[in-house]
């Protein structure tokens, strides 16, 4: 059996899956946190209920721990794979690796560039000590845009800086991934297309795609930057932090921690992260937060549409891109002037396409599946291995 794990910005997600005759998913699940306690839900094939569960709250480490205990209970064979979501691999990591101590130690010194990379690399190491033998296997959330170019890869810095590492990464290249090939199993001419997919959740970004490739993306050298998120602002000018240094008197941990954890939509509205809570609520200001959102949403599209001369397909996934179809409306919207044209009804009912007939630029949405793609990887590094 494989073990896929994915630890997210706001939740813990992960699949098992047996390896023969083929890869099939056996058990999915996730842990969110609900009213401030963790819910555990957990489906089989076919989405058949296995588990509904609502735990303690605890510390992260103590809650992927119990999480572990778990899953242990419920393998009905070794686990001869762990494979893992890690959010940064910097310049040498555009491929799936094996983990061991060199590489642990280089993937922790890129967690000043995306903090939640201490998060990813914890299980890993908990997994180390119960299952020294098995496997683990790192794939990248930066490795899918490595196909970008120049000039989009490039920074106005002065080279030196460059050389230093100072370029575009970009993230949710899992989830990228998944929906390119998702897209690829359709034949439906998407390798032709010019394709904006947008990754929407508590973190957010695009990613323009050609010949179902990463030629540009909305985030680049951390996680902070493009779209506006749940907590963090997206782009922002580089004079405010220069401001909240100098006049604020921040240190470099406080400024960290405004910039990720209280900015963005709750910043904005003062009244929640969660895109869905502030659609429930009638407060001008959840609202404005919401239209700061999609208007930042647009704005990045119609910049991305310029890096691919035109735009054929747009493609919504993620927490939100998949299940809030209001902020899908939003969005459409504000493009109307691009002649997108949305069916409400398919949009309501959230359909694959939710597009009318008329739009010149197909709108859908696309499920994405980091945990398959993980699993693949891992199956792919460490099945050799196991039939050697």
């Amino acid at each position: 059996m494989i073990l896929a794990l994915n630890i997210g910005s706001s939740n813990i997600k992960f699949a098992l899956f047996r390896t023969r005759p083929e890869l099939q998913e056996l058990l999915r699940g996730s842990l969110d946190e609900f009213q401030g306690f963790p819910q555990l839900k957990v489906d089989g094939p076919l989405g058949t209920r296995v588990a509904r569960d609502q735990w303690q709250p605890a510390a992260h480490e103590t809650l992927i721990l119990r999480l572990l205990d778990w899953i242990q209970h419920h393998l009905s064979t070794p686990l001869r794979g762990i494979g893992h979501l890690v959010l940064h691999g910097g310049s040498r990591f555009i491929d799936p690796v094996l983990v061991d101590e060199e590489v642990l130690e280089e993937l922790a010194e890129l967690a000043v560039l995306a903090p939640g990379q201490l998060a990813c690399l914890l299980p890993i190491k908990l997994l180390r000590e119960r299952f020294p033998r098995t496997p683990q296997v790192a794939c990248f959330d930066t490795a899918f845009h490595s196909t970008i170019d120049l000039p989009a890869l490039r920074y106005a810095v002065p080279r030196a800086s460059e050389y230093e590492g100072v370029r575009r990464f970009g993230f949710h290249g899992l989830s990228y991934e998944a929906v390119a090939e998702a897209l690829s199993s359709r034949s439906d001419g998407a390798e032709r297309d010019r394709i904006i997919v947008a990754h929407l959740g508590q973190g957010a970004s695009l990613c323009a795609m050609h010949g179902l490739k990463s030629v540009d993306t909305t985030m680049g050298f951390s996680a902070l930057g493009g779209l506006v998120m749940a907590t963090r602002p997206g782009a922002i000018d580089p004079g405010i932090l220069l401001w909240l240094l100098r006049k604020k008197r921040f240190t470099v941990d406080e400024l960290e921690h405004f910039l990720y954890n209280e900015c963005g939509m709750l910043g904005v509205s003062g009244i929640a992260a969660d895109a869905r809570t502030l659609l429930a609520s009638e407060a001008p200001e959840a609202r404005k937060a919401l239209d700061l959102f999609a208007f930042h949403v647009v704005r990045h599209i119609a910049a991305l549409a310029a890096t691919l001369g035109g735009l054929d397909r747009l493609v919504f996934t993620g927490g939100i891109g998949e299940n809030v179809p209001a902020l899908r409306e939003r969005i459409c919207r504000r493009m109307e002037w691009m002649g997108v044209t949305l069916d409400e009804k398919a949009n309501a009912e959230g359909s694959a396409v939710v597009s009318d007939a008329e739009s010149p630029i197909r709108v859908e949405v696309v499920p994405t599946d980091e945990e398959r793609v993980i699993g693949r990887h891992t199956y792919e590094l460490v099945g050799p291995r196991l039939a050697a």
